[in-house]
């Protein structure tokens, strides 16, 4: 079976390099690799044309975001699964893919393994609270650790290109409500760094967050209920956020 690593990246040249490497340098024989750039404008493209032999599609033109840019991978692929690992991201060694690879079969669509979360050289294993009743109020769920057959998109469709931050979010929540079949493997996948659009923590990063996540929750909401526990928690939650943010700061200054 062929799994197609799609790495996405724009004016990506500090960290790009690593992640090709972690790709290119797979034990696995049956990867494909694609990659997708905006256009980049900084040394971002000298670095991927040193590797340009060991990459197998490589595109580089504007785009309108980062879900149209998952889109464009995605109509490159040819593989039987796909996993996304953008230009911030790496796997945690050479073998990943074919540890990994053992794990993936037919029963499952979705298959969800374990992450490295990385900021400042230090790292923290997570794994993902996966596809349960949390996936209806946040994400849980790292694509950067995730293999998805490549026929689920074809089946639910592609990443939804007016989402700028919550495009995983909004695709993860509709294949939850339509049934699809996951498996959670405790094996760790790759490394996420914590510099990204969708980490940062700053109060004008989370309103823009916290506003795609309310309207993906519009868009999925399914009853009236739904709609009055949404319009609840979208009352309230900014507000305990926003405080418990205060307070975590306010503790880390007095130490």
């Amino acid at each position: 079976m062929t799994i197609s690593v799609i790495t996405i990246c724009l004016n990506s040249e500090r960290y790009i390099a690593q992640t090709i490497e972690s790709v290119i340098s797979q034990t696995y024989a049956e990867k494909e690799y694609i990659m997708v750039d905006g256009g980049s404008t900084d040394g971002t493209l000298d670095i991927i044309r040193k590797y340009e032999d060991r990459i197998d599609c490589l595109i580089s033109e504007p785009d309108h975001g980062i879900a149209d840019a998952m889109n464009k991978g995605l109509d490159l692929s040819s593989g039987d699964f796909v996993i996304f690992l953008h230009s911030d991201d790496y796997f945690v060694d050479s073998n990943v893919l074919d540890k990994a690879a053992g794990h993936l079969s037919n029963d499952a669509e979705i298959f969800l393994f374990d992450i490295f979360f990385e900021k400042n050289g230090k790292k923290v294993l997570k794994t993902p609270r996966g596809f349960n009743w949390w996936l209806n109020i946040k994400n849980g769920v790292f694509h950067q650790s995730t293999i998805c057959s490549r026929a689920l998109f074809d089946k639910i469709g592609f990443f939804d290109t007016s989402y700028k931050i919550a495009m995983d979010y909004d695709f993860f929540l509709r294949a939850y409500r339509k049934g699809v079949c996951t498996k959670k493997i405790h094996i760790p996948l790759s490394v996420m760094r914590l510099v990204g659009i969708s980490s940062q923590t700053d109060r004008n990063s989370l309103r823009a967050r916290f506003s795609e996540e309310k309207r993906v929750h519009e868009k999925n909401c399914q009853n009236r209920v739904a709609k009055i526990f949404y319009s609840m928690f979208w009352t309230c939650y900014p507000f305990y956020r926003f405080l418990k943010d205060s307070v975590s700061k306010g503790s880390k200054g007095q130490q």
